[in-house]
């Protein structure tokens, strides 16, 4: 009797659990015949896991951080699929974003409330002044989706007047796991590498000073929003060796965290800076360097 209540548990259990839906097939045009090419691992133990597994573990977590490369469509697809995936999975508490600054709030707010009394606005473009460095036909249907939801949408980062503030007037950075000469010296190399070394090396400190604010920002916004709280940002960001995770680290919310890294394939993602790596398909070259020394 006892084996066949045992039995009678196991199979509710399992009927309780959703089954997620299949991801969304490629978008991007290369690396489509790479061997890691939709390879989802879990990054401490090297295990692969599937995309039902992947969502069951980040559904536990009180606070998930998924990278992106800004550009890739497949990151921003997946990034759709995986909120509904959680949502189904359990009640999704909050979605910040590091594309919405603070004075895009109110709008944000103004949009989602019409939205769900069934009057969305025309065009979400114009109704949340969308900036035009965050390219609206990658990201516009993950915001659109976002909008009906019942928890909130959330503004991740700075906004510009105080980027200009920080670089003026670098701030403190209180903490020891931000702070420490290897996490500056990387990211100071990172700034280097993205400005194609066109940077004087007198600004550098200021321009390390905004990275890490930003991070540090994404970090006490996370902690401020309702749980379970998923936030979306570049890769650099959300890395546990060098971004947010430090800081939640620092400011006493070390735990309890989940990070998701969404890279193209071949490219490599360590146990340091991730705990999964889902393997996309790539994005074409571009020589943005070459663009700049122009």
């Amino acid at each position: 009797m006892r084996f066949l209540l045992l039995c009678a548990f196991s199979l509710l259990a399992a009927c309780q659990t959703h089954q997620v839906t299949p991801p969304p097939a490629p978008i991007a045009p290369q690396g489509r015949d790479h061997t890691d090419l939709g390879v989802i691992r879990e990054l401490a133990t090297g295990r692969t896991l599937t995309p039902q597994a992947l969502v069951e573990r980040l559904a536990a977590a009180p606070r998930v951080l998924v990278g992106e490369q800004h550009d890739n469509p497949d990151h921003h697809a997946l990034q759709l699929w995986l909120l509904r995936e959680l949502a189904a999975q359990r009640a999704q508490g909050s979605l910040l974003l590091e594309m919405l600054n603070p004075d895009q709030q109110a709008r944000v707010d103004a949009a989602q409330a019409a939205t769900r009394a069934d009057q969305p606005p025309a065009d979400a473009f114009k109704a949340l002044v969308w900036q035009a460095n965050w390219d609206w036909s990658v990201y516009g249907a993950l915001v659109t989706y976002a909008l009906r939801q019942p928890y909130p949408l959330l503004a991740a980062n700075l906004d510009r007047a105080q980027i200009m503030q920080i670089y003026k007037q670098r701030p403190v950075l209180t903490g020891q796991a931000s702070t420490t000469q290897q996490v500056q010296a990387t990211l100071l190399d990172d700034i280097r590498e993205s400005h194609c070394g066109l940077l004087p090396e007198a600004q550098m400190p200021a321009m390390l000073a905004v990275q890490q604010q930003r991070d540090r920002r994404m970090a006490e916004r996370l902690m401020a929003a309702p749980t379970p709280a998923l936030l979306l940002a570049g890769t650099f960001h959300v890395r546990k060796d060098l971004g947010v995770p430090l800081h939640l680290k620092d400011l006493g919310a070390g735990e309890g965290n989940a990070v998701l890294i969404l890279a193209e394939a071949g490219k490599s993602v360590t146990a340091e800076s991730a705990d999964y790596v889902w393997y996309t398909a790539a994005q074409p070259q571009q020589d943005h360097c070459a663009e700049l020394r122009r």
